[in-house]
Parts: structure tokens; sequence; C-alpha cells
């Protein structure tokens, strides 16, 4: 019979009464993720969905590393199915991971029996199915507590499958559940991965980007596109919001004290990020700032920044360190993208001492000396926005 995939649902399991919709988004999501890899079969049954191909076409091999990445997983496994008879179930094991036998000096059968109709327990099953493949392969030798291969055999109500040891999903919740956020989207290693948690946490993000040329140029740009398409095998589809900054640095930079250069940067990308946020529906905005790392990421800074916001502004990496950051950028696949050297509206008319303790009052006071409310509107009126194509 057909090799299909099993997917284990991971904190899912947990909900109440809402369980039902949180497992119908779940397939909902995997089934958008698959369109590119054939037709699949996709449905859930007994705290486990199962991705049936449709045909010899289906591409099981990317069908299952995309998988592994759809939030709401917490593990995955590919398996043959097989008539639910005790020597189908052993010729199936047999054949189907003759190769891992074949490797393996110790192994023990493992079965879950969901079908309680079956005439065998659990045990029965195990002792059976071992005892058989014991006799095939004499080099093997029976381990329960260690083994090198651990034969798993599940009999559900459909039919029996049997896999070999499940690999880890991505976790979390589904994505679309959690609401929606804007990300501000930098190009730099901490957004990236910023957006990441929070969309494991079943969040829909919009991404805000704010780009200055001629300061800013258009590899820089192209940077970032680059990266918001590698955050979609994770984070889903998306919508790119470039929001035109050029004028407001100038106008910072030509009648605000260049120590609180930064500072008052920050409260514009706040306003126009939240902008974003109303416009989309979005109920939070996300940062990828941790604690201390930069002048502008101090407490009394933050402080500052959140004054000019109504909604949450959450913040995933707040405790990580940077050496953690880096490690989480590179297990998704952004890292080599944010440290290619093309410059952000962060990293132009950087201060040589910038304000690191800011008292509130101050930044009111020199923010008088612009034309804040025109400055928002015009950029809101030149954004640009780019739907973000998955890639997988």
């Amino acid at each position: 019979m057909n090799e299909i995939i099993l997917l284990k649902l991971g904190e899912v399991v947990l909900k109440g009464l809402n369980r039902r919709s949180f497992e119908d988004k779940l397939v909902s999501n995997i089934r958008r993720r698959l369109q590119h890899y054939g037709s699949f079969h996709v449905y859930s049954k007994q705290s486990t969905i199962y991705v049936e191909p449709q045909g010899e076409s289906c591409d099981l091999d990317g069908a299952y590393a995309a998988c592994k990445r759809v939030f709401g997983i917490i593990a995955a496994t590919r398996a043959r199915s097989c008539p639910k008879d005790k020597d189908a179930i052993f010729h199936c094991a047999r054949h189907y991971l003759d190769g891992q036998l074949r490797e393996a000096a110790t192994f023990k059968v493992e079965t879950k029996r969901a079908d309680k109709h079956f005439p065998m327990n659990s045990m029965e099953i195990s002792q059976y199915v071992g005892g058989l493949l014991h006799d095939a392969y004499p080099h093997l030798k029976v381990d329960v507590h260690s083994p090198q291969l651990c034969v798993h055999v599940e009999v559900r109500e459909k039919a029996a499958y049997v896999h070999g040891p499940s690999e880890p999903g991505a976790g979390g919740l589904p994505i679309g559940m959690g609401g929606t956020a804007v990300s501000l989207l930098s190009g730099g290693i901490d957004s990236p991965a910023a957006s990441y948690m929070i969309a494991k946490r079943g969040v829909q993000l919009e991404l805000v980007h704010f780009f200055s040329p001629p300061y800013t140029s258009q590899q820089a740009l192209d940077k970032v596109k680059q990266l918001a398409r590698e955050l979609t095998p994770w984070c889903g589809r998306m919508k790119l919001h470039i929001v035109p900054f050029t004028e407001i640095q100038e106008a910072i930079r030509r009648d605000c004290p260049e120590d609180h250069f930064t500072l008052i940067m920050r409260r514009f990308m706040m306003r126009l990020a939240q902008a974003v946020a109303r416009r989309t529906g979005a109920k939070a905005l996300v940062t990828g700032e941790s604690l201390g790392q930069v002048a502008s990421q101090t407490m009394d800074a933050l402080a500052v920044s959140d004054e000019v916001c109504e909604l949450p502004v959450l913040r995933p990496v707040i405790g990580m360190d940077k050496q953690e950051i880096v490690l989480l950028s590179r297990r998704i696949g952004t890292f080599e993208t944010s440290i290619q050297p093309f410059e952000d509206c962060c990293t132009v008319f950087t201060p040589r001492h910038p304000k690191t303790h800011p008292h509130l009052d101050e930044v009111r006071e020199y923010e008088k000396a612009l034309d804040v409310e025109g400055l928002v509107e015009r950029a809101l009126a030149g954004i640009e926005r780019v739907q973000v194509a998955m890639e997988d």
C-alpha cells in the first residue's frame, strides 16, 4: 500500500471545547503548504493528521520537509500502511524498514493499538512482530531500553501503520489562531528571528520595512524581500509593507539633537507600524529588540518608544543574547541573508554618542520641532505593498 505521512499534534491536544477549530486550521494550513507538491488527502483523526498522496506524481520528500515546518506539529514520520492483520504488519515492517533493520544492532517494537477491536493487545503485537523480525534478522538483539532502531506499529481505525523513529516538528500553534500582528523587519539578524518566534504562537504576520533611498540601496531592499521569502516556509503567506522613510530621517537629522536621533526615529517607526496595524486589523506590533543590546534597547529607551503606541508591543527575543539569536537564525535559514553587508535605515545617520537613558519630557520637547502628523501621513501615503511568495 502507499507510503503516507503521519503528523502528531503538539499542544493543540491540550485545548478544550475549541480544540476542533485548532485542528481544522492546522489541516487547512497543511493543505495550503502542500499545494506545490501534488495532490494530497489531508485529514485529522485520533490526535494524528494523515497526509496521503493521491497519485504517483506527488513529491513526498518535499511534502514531508514542508510538513515539519508547519506550526502546530510536534513530530512527523513517513509510514507504510497495511491491512490490520498480524502477519501483514510483520511483512510490512520487514520490507519497509529493511535497510534500517540490516544496519541496526539492537531493536525493539513499540505498538499503539488505537483500534480496541483488534484481537491482540499492544504488548502481544509487539512480541509477535518482534519475534518474527528477530528470526528474519538473526544479527539483531532486543534492547527495550536504548535500541538503535525502534519499529513503531500503530493499529488504527482505517489500517495499521508501520514506521521508524519520528522527527521533530515545528511545535507551537497553527498560524491564524493567535490573531494578526505587524512585525518590523529591518534586514538584520534579530527581526526575522522575532517574527519566527511570534508566528510559532499561531500569529499571522504583516511585515513592515522602512526604506530610505538614496541612503539605503535597492540591494538592501532586495535583501529584506529575500528574508521575507525565507520566513514563508515557517510563517506562511505574508504581505510586506515598504514604508518610505527618507523624509522623516532627514527632518530628524536637521531639527533634533544628534544623541536623540535613534530614539525619535524609533518613535516614528512605532507610529507608522501602528497605523499599518490599524489598516490591516492587526492587534499587536512585533520587534526584534533584545534588552541592552544597543543604546535604543535600554529599559528607558524602550519606554520612550512604547509611549506613542496604544497596541501591545511584543518582543520575543527580549531576553536572548546575541549568540542565542544567531543560533536561532541559522536554524530557520535566515542568517546568511541577514549578514549581507547592505545598510538599512537603522544604520544610517547613527549618532556618535546615542542617549541610553532618555527622559520622555525631553523627547517630546524635541519632537515639537517636527511636523509629526504631516510626516506620518506622507509616509503612509507612499507605502508599497508586496505579496511575499511562499518559498519551500
